[in-house]
């Protein structure tokens, strides 16, 4: 099946602090995907929650997201030096139908870092653009947006876009 999973850090907490905290997410993410023939086809990490959106050939999606999520809580917790969960619960996983939906769930996953109050783009504000209401972005605006997210490197776009190499456990 096609998933939409999604964790965030406890009281939405930050879960990666520094560039180390992230490539080491990136790096069993890609080991999940190894052990558990999990097929990553886009993701982002935010500061305080991640966005996956991923497929199981083998319907193991419970045990490689258990796997996953101990793993980096462990690794995280020993090197930051503290204790208890770090992330807000289980994963959520939303099943996918293939077809249309599945690039636009790749499209909301890849719009994240820009959908973010700091943006401009907070819930409220894109839900109105999303709508067609108040003013269109302009062309700066747009050129910002593309910007950020040719430049954030924390999710699958670049690869996507051709800005940067692709790791070989991203379908």
């Amino acid at each position: 099946g096609w998933y939409h999973v999604v964790n965030r850090g406890i009281d939405r907490r930050r879960i990666f602090c520094d560039r180390r905290d992230y490539l080491h997410y990136l790096e069993l993410l890609g080991e999940t995907s190894e052990r558990y023939r999990l097929e990553i086809h886009a993701y982002v990490l935010m500061s305080n929650h991640y966005h996956l959106l991923a497929r199981t050939p083998l319907a193991n999606l419970s045990a490689a997201m258990q796997w996953l999520n101990v793993s980096y809580s462990v690794w995280y917790n020993r090197r930051h030096g503290r204790v208890g969960p770090l992330f807000q619960g289980r994963f959520r996983a939303i099943i996918v139908e293939a077809g249309g939906w599945i690039s636009h769930l790749g499209e909301y996953i890849h719009l994240n870092p820009i959908r973010i109050e700091a943006e401009g783009l907070g819930k409220e504000v894109s839900g109105a653009e999303q709508e067609g209401l108040g003013a269109p972005p302009t062309v700066e605006e747009i050129a910002r947006r593309l910007k950020i997210m040719r430049e954030y490197v924390w999710s699958s776009y670049p690869a996507y876009a051709g800005y940067v190499g692709s790791p070989k456990w991203l379908h």
